[in-house]
């Protein structure tokens, strides 16, 4: 009788009014009751990390997660399917353009299977997803299929498929619901040729005229791929600039050569004013931030990427006092707690940029803050990747931040078509970029646009962390060839104003 006054009470928005009144009536029947130290609510990176550490640190853990699958956005709709594109779009590239040809390596006949293509993509997404369940069943963890609710502050109910609850009593509830797509006003995405990220991970056929809204990371990655299996693509952006919040201004310049050179189109400046479709192809209305220019583009895929926003609807913050803030963010302090302390939030549903690592990141360190930990995280030192060919990384401040902030620094660079491993690779185009401290020499930001960078950012990132000079890096004896020299090359030219090899 407790968990029915309990329910007549709170209110969960996922569940209908009608459904709901059911439902609690007939809980005698359909409720079961958990007792927990941790309840996780999503299954993304950081939720599912969340959870396995947890286990690890002896914490009874349950994870509730509503899709089938776990994983979140990142491994079902995000990150790995598209990086599978990615890869796979780049080999097909290189033997479709005659780059293997210019290798030594003579192909004929080559084709474009894309039900193949996506199947590997769609196989290493299941044995990714089915990965996590074997983790939690390796650590201990308790999944729990179905919408959660914070129906109090040491309780969350699950609503199942099939109508039936589960009410877990437990003394922490995390909160790691991730993000979804942002919606574009006045464009409605339909998933087939109007299309968001989702969407456009699965398309039947190969567009003849794509149009990109948003020059962020999504858009040039997305947009990357299916300009290499031979659409047309048109990026339309509200900025100057292309790569999203964070990139450096000069690899932002160098990023948008590059593409341009592959074939992909730009509209900067320019702002979507309506998207219509007729008769198979879709005409999208645009006009110059500045002069005022209207001009009308068409396509037959339309892909909207303007960013996305934290998934908080439907949680019963409301239950517990809760209020999110103007970008629909669950407000936390430095421990990640919420207004009410043992209920936390990470991830992309609170503060700061959308990454799965950052997610993964805040998740453990939420948790070992609950058993008495300590809880930092410099988010200075969160690297990012834009997984395109060539790979762009940064990491730390770009000169545009430290112009404003008054900072007085220095800049090695050194360029991969100096590089031996580059030049073997007949990879050359972008440079390694260091900004570092004019007077202390301490690394500030280390920015990368060239193969590998994503790869490469790591070392800049582990130098960060622990407060490394330009010397410090330039000292490190690294491995011939690699293309890892390069960052150790900029490091000296920003230490010493002048690289060996170049």
């Amino acid at each position: 009788m407790r968990f029915l006054s309990i329910l007549a009470s709170k209110s969960c928005s996922a569940l209908k009014p009608q459904a709901a009144a059911f439902r609690v009536f007939n809980l005698r029947n359909y409720s079961t009751t958990h007792e927990a130290d941790l309840v996780v609510i999503g299954a993304g990176p950081g939720g599912y990390v969340a959870s396995i550490k947890a286990a690890q640190m002896g914490m009874k853990t349950y994870n509730v997660e509503k899709n089938d699958t776990l994983g979140g956005t990142c491994l079902n709709v995000g990150c790995i399917p598209s990086k599978a594109l990615l890869n796979n779009s780049h080999y097909y590239h290189m033997a479709h353009s005659g780059d293997l040809a210019k290798r030594g390596i003579e192909v004929s006949g080559v084709q474009l299977n894309l039900e193949k293509l996506m199947g590997q993509k769609t196989t290493a997404v299941k044995q990714l997803t089915g990965g996590i369940a074997q983790l939690f069943k390796k650590n201990g963890v308790v999944p729990i299929n179905g919408h959660g609710c914070i129906t109090g502050p040491n309780q969350v109910t699950v609503t199942k498929a099939d109508g039936s609850t589960e009410v877990i009593n437990t003394k922490n509830i995390m909160i790691a619901t991730g993000s979804e797509v942002t919606p574009f006003g006045g464009v409605e995405i339909d998933e087939e040729t109007v299309v968001s990220s989702t969407g456009a991970l699965s398309l039947k056929q190969v567009p003849e005229k794509m149009i990109v809204i948003g020059a962020g990371v999504i858009g040039l990655e997305l947009g990357s791929v299916w300009g290499r299996l031979g659409a047309d693509v048109t990026a339309i952006e509200f900025l100057d600039t292309i790569g999203g919040v964070g990139i450096d201004g000069e690899v932002s310049k160098t990023f948008q050569k590059i593409l341009t050179k592959q074939g992909f189109n730009f509209k900067l400046g320019t702002k979507v004013t309506g998207a219509s479709k007729s008769g198979g192809r879709i005409s999208v209305t645009t006009e110059g931030v500045k002069d005022g220019k209207q001009e009308t583009l068409d396509c037959d895929v339309l892909l909207v990427c303007v960013g996305r926003r934290p998934y908080t609807d439907g949680l019963g913050l409301e239950n517990v006092g809760i209020v999110r803030d103007e970008r629909g963010r669950v407000p936390v302090n430095g421990h990640f707690q919420t207004i009410v302390p043992n209920i936390y939030a990470i991830g992309d549903c609170i503060h700061g940029p959308m990454l799965a690592h950052k997610a993964e990141d805040e998740g453990i360190i939420t948790v070992e803050g609950m058993l008495g930990g300590h809880v930092h995280i410099d988010y200075n030192c969160v690297p990012s990747v834009v997984y395109t060919h060539p790979e762009v990384a940064w990491v730390g401040k770009a000169e545009e931040d430290l112009k404003k902030e008054g900072v007085e620094y220095k800049v090695g660079k050194f360029p991969f078509m100096a590089n031996s491993r580059a030049k073997t690779n007949n990879e050359t185009d972008g440079f390694v970029k260091v900004l570092a401290d004019k007077q202390t020499d301490r690394v500030l930001g280390t920015h990368i646009i060239g193969p590998g960078a994503g790869e490469l950012i790591n070392e800049a990132v582990l130098a960060m962390e622990y407060g490394a000079s330009a010397e410090d890096v330039a000292r490190v004896c690294h491995a011939h060839p690699t293309c890892a020299e390069a960052l150790r090359e900029a490091n000296l030219a920003a230490f010493c104003g002048k690289p060996i090899n170049f």
